[in-house]
């Protein structure tokens, strides 16, 4: 027998199968036979399955900075086919809103939804013998949050690797598959999103491995593509302050920019009007993140909106959360847009819940500091042992293993939220950005020299009114020596000092950010319930919304020769770093009810690093 006849059968025998060596035809010339079983996926993450290229085919187990195939949670509604009411047009509760998306059923969702899937190929095997079968699967761990389709007659449909197989034909011609994951991420004790997939036919396998996309949130450098703000048409305070963001947002992008950039939400109107609430804190009950994997032309991005732990009826356990995240699915769940919610009854602590609201969900900008990049930033959070957010929350987002959390005590706010004293800018600084430190002795000082240059009777918060818990207004207006003069307010903002110095410490040596790197940003603070709150405006807790352009509350502070003192201290700041400020009215509708600008808007911005898999994370 001549040695191309010997390969054939040994070829064969090696699959384990007795069927006569093919008729290839005329003289029998060694011509090199295909190798048995091939799979690849994307490896080289050129969004392109390449059998002749070695770095696709080279190492398919493996998964680094460099190489190693990514899929998608395809957790979106392409087709917009998600119920999130009943037959009476009342909202689905809480459980009943996540069982519908892309990934809970076995099919594809139209066109775009295949584009949300990652490709899989088994090459062609042109000389498999009759008869020869092969077989997919999926390792043990991820096979509950994996689908596999497979091209058949022109179309995807379902693999089932349980009991379906490839034919002999498929084998021979190849053939075409796809991948999805049903979830993120949750729990890495479960499942840490690398998926191992086999192709096996007789005794021999192929294998190759992808990692499920993590899901990554905004800083503050990503460039803002759609704000959102509370709207409560015949509420004063709520026109006021749309009022003024729409001119801060005309003023810098554009004549009538306001009227695309900027979308209301109001959380009757937009979820139904099934439940008879307000809620106001728009940036509390949603955050908005997203996913993306290579594809051909660039990477493909999904939008995704977390809703808010925030349990309000812990006795329904099928509808206990906080009415408005149902916006999260009701309004924003829709083609490469993805809603998620997660929580835990049993864990979730009643004595921290507004640590859930997302005014506590901030992220870092990206940084390098002893020899660790960061590209996507950090997560930035209050989260310490006996004052938390909700856990399976808090470990659904460190599983995503790429931003690693900064935490730092927020225990001792009304609110408990990190934006309550820090925000980020962007600046011409080697960093490529600063951080906005609340400086309440700052506040102190500058109402001290107003006091030594004989302006101790300029008013502050003239024209304002406080609000009780029966809705009782009375002046808020107060002279400079008046408000020094309040002990409860000059010895909270001393503590609230020092809290805030050690939020600042840890920074400092998460990032390796300098003091030149920090800008002072003055307000007092007042103790409320045994807790501290902004006795002033927030002036940190503003909106960035354009590179050059920070969106803060009004301080209403002291008018000294026609010029308010705290505006000038913040222009003057952030104009250092070519920041300008726009100022926004916030003080009846979130001010005097413990928030500011941040808490009632949020922001839909641009990937700032799609390609997040160079991190090798």
């Amino acid at each position: 027998m001549n040695r191309f006849a010997l390969m054939v059968v040994g070829s064969l025998l090696a699959a384990g199968c007795g069927n006569p060596v093919p008729n290839f035809g005329g003289d029998l010339h060694p011509v090199p036979l295909a190798p048995l079983v091939v799979l690849v996926a994307d490896a080289n993450r050129n969004g392109t399955i390449d059998f002749a290229d070695p770095t696709e085919t080279t190492d398919k187990t493996t998964w680094n900075a460099v190489h190693g195939a990514i899929m998608l949670a395809n957790i979106d509604d392409d087709q917009s086919r998600c119920v999130s009411k009943d037959a009476s047009g009342r909202l689905l509760p809480d459980t009943e809103l996540l069982k519908c998306n892309d990934g809970a059923d076995t099919v594809i969702n139209g066109e775009s939804d295949l584009l949300d899937l990652a490709p899989l190929g088994v090459q062609a095997w042109p000389y498999a013998p009759d008869g020869m079968t092969a077989g997919l699967a999926v390792d043990a761990a991820s096979a509950p949050h994996v689908h596999l389709f497979i091209k058949r007659g022109g179309a995807f449909t379902f693999f089932d690797w349980t009991t379906d197989r490839l034919s002999t034909d498929e084998l021979r011609a190849g053939a075409t598959l796809a991948i999805e994951a049903t979830d993120i991420v949750r729990d890495r004790a479960v499942w840490d999103g690398f998926v191992t997939v086999t192709l096996s036919s007789a005794n021999v396998t192929d294998a190759v491995k992808l990692r499920v996309a993590p899901v990554i949130t905004q800083h503050h450098l990503a460039t803002e593509k759609q704000v959102y703000v509370s709207a409560f048409a015949h509420d004063p305070g709520s026109v006021a302050t749309r009022a003024s963001l729409k001119a801060a947002i005309d003023a810098v992008k554009g004549a009538n920019a306001s009227a695309t950039f900027l979308t209301e939400i109001n959380a009757e109107q937009n979820i139904g009007g099934a439940y008879p609430y307000e809620d106001q804190w728009t940036q509390d009950y949603f955050e908005i993140a997203y996913m993306s994997m290579p594809t051909a032309t660039g990477a493909h991005v999904i939008d995704v909106f977390y809703r808010s732990a925030n349990v309000y009826y812990p006795g329904t356990p099928n509808n206990p959360l906080r009415d408005a995240g149902k916006v999260v699915f009701a309004k924003f769940r829709g083609p490469d847009s993805a809603g998620i919610s997660i929580f835990d009854l049993a864990t979730h602590n009643p004595d921290s819940d507004s640590l859930n609201s997302y005014g506590n969900l901030e992220t870092i900008p990206p940084f390098s500091n002893a020899g660790k990049d960061y590209p996507q930033g950090r997560l930035f959070r209050g989260n310490i042992p006996t004052f938390g957010p909700d856990p399976a929350f808090e470990k659904m987002l460190e599983a995503q293993a790429l931003q690693p959390p900064v935490y730092v005590d927020t225990s001792w706010l009304l609110v408990g939220h990190v934006d309550e004293t820090i925000s980020f800018v962007k600046a011409a600084t080697p960093r490529g950005w600063v951080m906005l430190v609340n400086d309440a002795a700052l506040a102190r000082t500058m109402l001290q020299a107003q006091v030594t240059a004989g302006n101790s009777a300029v008013k502050m918060f003239t024209g304002e009114k406080w609000v009780d818990d029966n809705n009782v207004e009375t002046p808020a207006e107060i002279a400079i020596s008046d408000v020094l003069a309040k002990t409860d307010v000059m010895s909270e903002s001393s503590t609230s000092a020092a809290h805030i110095d050690s939020q600042v410490q840890i920074l400092k040596a998460e990032t390796g950010l300098t003091d030149a790197e920090i800008i002072h940003i003055p307000y007092l603070h007042e103790p409320v319930m045994g807790v501290s709150l902004a006795y002033q405006p927030g002036t940190v807790n503003g909106l960035y919304f354009a590179d050059d352009t920070f969106a803060a509350p009004d301080p209403h502070g002291p008018q000294i020769n026609g010029v308010d003192i705290f505006k000038t201290q913040m222009e003057t700041a952030l104009g250092t770093v070519g920041v300008k400020v726009k100022w926004v009215e916030d003080w009846d509708l979130y001010h005097r009810l413990a928030g500011e600008v941040h808490c009632g808007t949020n922001s839909r911005r641009n990937a700032a690093d799609q390609t997040w898999w160079t991190s090798g994370r």
